[in-house]
Protein backbone atom coordinates (compact mmCIF):
# COMPACT_ATOMS: atom_id res chain seq x y z
CA UNK A 1 0.00 0.00 0.00
CA UNK A 2 2.80 2.37 0.86
CA UNK A 3 5.11 3.93 -1.71
CA UNK A 4 7.68 6.69 -1.55
CA UNK A 5 5.56 9.15 -3.55
CA UNK A 6 2.36 8.74 -1.55
CA UNK A 7 1.74 11.65 0.90
CA UNK A 8 1.10 10.70 4.52
CA UNK A 9 -2.43 12.14 4.35
CA UNK A 10 -3.25 9.86 1.44
CA UNK A 11 -1.87 6.85 3.31
CA UNK A 12 -4.01 7.54 6.36
CA UNK A 13 -7.07 7.83 4.12
CA UNK A 14 -6.20 4.52 2.44
CA UNK A 15 -5.78 2.79 5.80
CA UNK A 16 -9.08 4.22 7.07
CA UNK A 17 -10.79 3.00 3.89
CA UNK A 18 -9.29 -0.47 4.27
CA UNK A 19 -10.51 -0.77 7.87
CA UNK A 20 -13.90 0.69 6.97
CA UNK A 21 -14.31 -1.82 4.15
CA UNK A 22 -13.49 -4.64 6.56
CA UNK A 23 -16.18 -3.37 8.94
CA UNK A 24 -18.75 -3.11 6.14
CA UNK A 25 -17.86 -6.60 4.87
CA UNK A 26 -18.36 -8.02 8.36
CA UNK A 27 -14.72 -9.06 8.73
CA UNK A 28 -14.56 -6.77 11.76
CA UNK A 29 -17.75 -7.06 13.81
CA UNK A 30 -19.21 -4.74 16.45
CA UNK A 31 -17.10 -4.51 19.64
CA UNK A 32 -14.09 -6.15 17.98
CA UNK A 33 -10.86 -4.66 19.31
CA UNK A 34 -8.61 -3.40 16.52
CA UNK A 35 -4.89 -4.21 16.59
CA UNK A 36 -2.73 -1.69 18.46
CA UNK A 37 -1.23 1.32 16.68
CA UNK A 38 2.12 -0.45 16.59
CA UNK A 39 0.57 -3.58 15.09
CA UNK A 40 -1.36 -1.59 12.49
CA UNK A 41 1.76 0.39 11.62
CA UNK A 42 3.59 -2.89 11.02
CA UNK A 43 0.68 -4.36 9.06
CA UNK A 44 0.38 -1.36 6.72
CA UNK A 45 4.12 -0.52 6.71
CA UNK A 46 3.57 3.05 7.83
CA UNK A 47 4.41 5.21 10.83
CA UNK A 48 2.31 5.26 13.99
CA UNK A 49 1.27 8.93 13.42
CA UNK A 50 -0.17 7.84 10.04
CA UNK A 51 -2.13 5.06 11.75
CA UNK A 52 -3.29 7.52 14.42
CA UNK A 53 -4.61 9.85 11.71
CA UNK A 54 -6.45 6.93 10.06
CA UNK A 55 -8.09 6.04 13.37
CA UNK A 56 -9.15 9.67 13.83
CA UNK A 57 -10.86 9.53 10.44
CA UNK A 58 -12.75 6.39 11.44
CA UNK A 59 -13.73 7.88 14.80
CA UNK A 60 -15.05 11.00 13.03
CA UNK A 61 -17.33 8.70 11.04
CA UNK A 62 -18.45 7.02 14.30
CA UNK A 63 -17.16 3.70 12.96
CA UNK A 64 -14.82 3.13 15.90
CA UNK A 65 -14.58 4.26 19.52
CA UNK A 66 -11.56 4.44 21.78
CA UNK A 67 -11.30 3.33 25.39
CA UNK A 68 -8.52 4.06 27.88
CA UNK A 69 -6.93 1.72 30.37
CA UNK A 70 -5.36 -1.72 30.38
CA UNK A 71 -8.29 -3.21 28.48
CA UNK A 72 -8.66 -0.17 26.25
CA UNK A 73 -7.89 0.46 22.61
CA UNK A 74 -9.90 1.08 19.45
CA UNK A 75 -13.12 -0.92 19.03
CA UNK A 76 -15.61 -1.29 16.21
CA UNK A 77 -18.54 0.90 17.18
CA UNK A 78 -22.22 -0.01 17.12
CA UNK A 79 -23.25 2.69 14.68
CA UNK A 80 -26.80 3.94 15.19
CA UNK A 81 -28.83 6.03 12.77
CA UNK A 82 -28.85 9.21 14.91
CA UNK A 83 -25.05 8.99 15.15
CA UNK A 84 -24.82 9.31 11.36
CA UNK A 85 -27.25 12.24 10.98
CA UNK A 86 -24.60 14.94 11.30
CA UNK A 87 -22.44 13.45 8.57
CA UNK A 88 -25.44 13.07 6.26
CA UNK A 89 -26.45 16.69 6.84
CA UNK A 90 -22.91 17.98 6.30
CA UNK A 91 -22.51 16.01 3.07
CA UNK A 92 -25.89 17.19 1.74
CA UNK A 93 -25.13 20.81 2.64
CA UNK A 94 -21.77 20.68 0.86
CA UNK A 95 -23.28 19.05 -2.23
CA UNK A 96 -25.96 21.72 -2.45
CA UNK A 97 -23.58 24.64 -1.95
CA UNK A 98 -20.78 23.36 -4.18
CA UNK A 99 -22.99 22.30 -7.07
CA UNK A 100 -25.29 25.33 -6.98
CA UNK A 101 -28.48 23.26 -7.01
CA UNK A 102 -31.46 25.37 -8.02
CA UNK A 103 -34.18 26.14 -5.51
CA UNK A 104 -36.71 24.32 -7.71
CA UNK A 105 -34.58 21.17 -7.77
CA UNK A 106 -34.00 21.32 -4.02
CA UNK A 107 -37.72 21.80 -3.37
CA UNK A 108 -38.70 19.01 -5.71
CA UNK A 109 -36.36 16.56 -3.99
CA UNK A 110 -37.14 17.57 -0.43
CA UNK A 111 -40.93 17.62 -0.70
CA UNK A 112 -41.07 14.41 -2.76
CA UNK A 113 -39.07 12.65 -0.06
CA UNK A 114 -41.08 14.24 2.73
CA UNK A 115 -44.39 13.25 1.15
CA UNK A 116 -43.14 9.67 1.13
CA UNK A 117 -43.25 9.87 4.94
CA UNK A 118 -46.69 11.45 5.17
CA UNK A 119 -48.80 8.29 4.94
CA UNK A 120 -46.67 6.46 7.48
CA UNK A 121 -46.60 9.47 9.78
CA UNK A 122 -50.40 9.68 9.65
CA UNK A 123 -50.56 6.06 10.76
CA UNK A 124 -47.74 5.99 13.30
CA UNK A 125 -47.12 9.48 14.70
CA UNK A 126 -47.08 9.58 18.47
CA UNK A 127 -48.44 12.16 20.86
CA UNK A 128 -44.88 13.42 21.29
CA UNK A 129 -44.48 14.02 17.56
CA UNK A 130 -47.73 16.00 17.47
CA UNK A 131 -46.75 17.92 20.60
CA UNK A 132 -43.45 18.89 18.97
CA UNK A 133 -45.27 20.17 15.89
CA UNK A 134 -47.71 22.19 18.01
CA UNK A 135 -44.89 23.61 20.13
CA UNK A 136 -42.96 24.70 17.03
CA UNK A 137 -46.07 26.28 15.54
CA UNK A 138 -46.54 28.27 18.75
CA UNK A 139 -42.89 29.32 18.61
CA UNK A 140 -43.24 30.38 14.97
CA UNK A 141 -46.19 32.57 15.92
CA UNK A 142 -44.19 34.70 18.36
CA UNK A 143 -43.76 38.23 16.95
CA UNK A 144 -40.23 38.73 18.31
CA UNK A 145 -38.81 35.53 16.81
CA UNK A 146 -35.74 36.14 14.65
CA UNK A 147 -35.55 34.90 11.08
CA UNK A 148 -32.83 32.43 12.04
CA UNK A 149 -34.90 31.09 14.96
CA UNK A 150 -37.95 30.78 12.69
CA UNK A 151 -35.85 28.75 10.23
CA UNK A 152 -34.66 26.47 13.04
CA UNK A 153 -38.23 26.00 14.24
CA UNK A 154 -39.35 25.27 10.68
CA UNK A 155 -36.73 22.51 10.47
CA UNK A 156 -37.83 21.08 13.85
CA UNK A 157 -41.46 20.97 12.71
CA UNK A 158 -40.65 19.03 9.57
CA UNK A 159 -38.24 16.73 11.40
CA UNK A 160 -41.15 15.78 13.67
CA UNK A 161 -43.28 15.03 10.60
CA UNK A 162 -40.55 12.80 9.16
CA UNK A 163 -39.76 11.11 12.48
CA UNK A 164 -43.47 10.48 12.96
CA UNK A 165 -43.16 7.78 10.29
CA UNK A 166 -41.04 5.92 12.87
CA UNK A 167 -38.80 4.49 10.18
CA UNK A 168 -35.14 5.11 11.08
CA UNK A 169 -33.92 4.49 7.54
CA UNK A 170 -36.25 7.16 6.16
CA UNK A 171 -35.35 9.56 8.98
CA UNK A 172 -31.68 9.11 8.16
CA UNK A 173 -32.16 9.61 4.43
CA UNK A 174 -34.31 12.68 5.01
CA UNK A 175 -31.91 14.28 7.49
CA UNK A 176 -30.09 15.82 4.54
CA UNK A 177 -33.29 16.75 2.73
CA UNK A 178 -34.86 18.54 5.68
CA UNK A 179 -31.90 19.89 7.60
CA UNK A 180 -29.68 20.81 4.64
CA UNK A 181 -32.17 21.73 1.91
CA UNK A 182 -34.73 23.51 4.05
CA UNK A 183 -32.38 26.09 5.59
CA UNK A 184 -31.14 26.87 2.08
CA UNK A 185 -34.70 27.50 0.93
CA UNK A 186 -35.58 29.38 4.11
CA UNK A 187 -32.66 31.79 3.94
CA UNK A 188 -33.49 32.67 0.34
CA UNK A 189 -37.13 33.41 1.05
CA UNK A 190 -37.30 34.53 4.70
CA UNK A 191 -37.48 38.24 3.89
CA UNK A 192 -40.51 37.83 1.62
CA UNK A 193 -42.51 34.98 3.08
CA UNK A 194 -45.65 35.24 5.15
CA UNK A 195 -45.07 33.59 8.49
CA UNK A 196 -48.82 33.50 9.04
CA UNK A 197 -49.33 31.49 5.85
CA UNK A 198 -46.59 29.02 6.75
CA UNK A 199 -47.92 28.55 10.29
CA UNK A 200 -51.41 28.05 8.85
CA UNK A 201 -50.14 25.35 6.49
CA UNK A 202 -48.21 23.74 9.33
CA UNK A 203 -51.46 23.73 11.27
CA UNK A 204 -53.24 21.95 8.44
CA UNK A 205 -50.48 19.34 8.31
CA UNK A 206 -50.54 18.77 12.07
CA UNK A 207 -54.35 18.60 12.15
CA UNK A 208 -54.38 16.07 9.31
CA UNK A 209 -51.75 13.89 10.96
CA UNK A 210 -53.62 14.01 14.25
CA UNK A 211 -56.78 12.92 12.40
CA UNK A 212 -54.69 10.26 10.61
CA UNK A 213 -55.74 11.78 7.30
CA UNK A 214 -52.76 11.25 5.01
CA UNK A 215 -54.49 12.78 1.97
CA UNK A 216 -55.10 16.13 3.68
CA UNK A 217 -51.57 16.19 5.08
CA UNK A 218 -50.20 15.52 1.59
CA UNK A 219 -52.38 18.26 0.11
CA UNK A 220 -51.15 20.82 2.67
CA UNK A 221 -47.54 19.78 2.08
CA UNK A 222 -48.04 20.14 -1.68
CA UNK A 223 -49.47 23.63 -1.15
CA UNK A 224 -46.48 24.52 1.00
CA UNK A 225 -44.15 23.31 -1.75
CA UNK A 226 -45.91 25.41 -4.39
CA UNK A 227 -45.81 28.47 -2.13
CA UNK A 228 -42.09 28.00 -1.41
CA UNK A 229 -41.16 27.59 -5.09
CA UNK A 230 -43.26 30.57 -6.15
CA UNK A 231 -41.82 32.74 -3.40
CA UNK A 232 -38.25 31.76 -4.23
CA UNK A 233 -38.81 32.48 -7.92
CA UNK A 234 -40.13 35.94 -7.13
CA UNK A 235 -37.20 36.68 -4.83
CA UNK A 236 -34.57 35.45 -7.29
CA UNK A 237 -36.23 37.29 -10.20
CA UNK A 238 -36.20 40.51 -8.17
CA UNK A 239 -32.51 40.05 -7.38
CA UNK A 240 -31.72 39.47 -11.05
CA UNK A 241 -33.40 42.75 -12.02
CA UNK A 242 -31.25 44.81 -9.64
Amino acid sequence: MKNSSTPQGDLSAQIATSIRDAIIAGDLIVDTRLPSEAELAEQFKVSRPTVREALKRLAAQALIRTQRGATGGAFVNHLKYPDAYAQQITTSTLLLSMNEVSIATACEARFALERACTRLSAERRSADHLATMRAEMFRQSQPGLSDEAFCASDVAFHRALVDGAQNPVMSYQLAGAVEAMQPLMNMITFTARSREKIVALHGQIADALEAQNAADADAALTELEAYTISLAKDVLDARARR
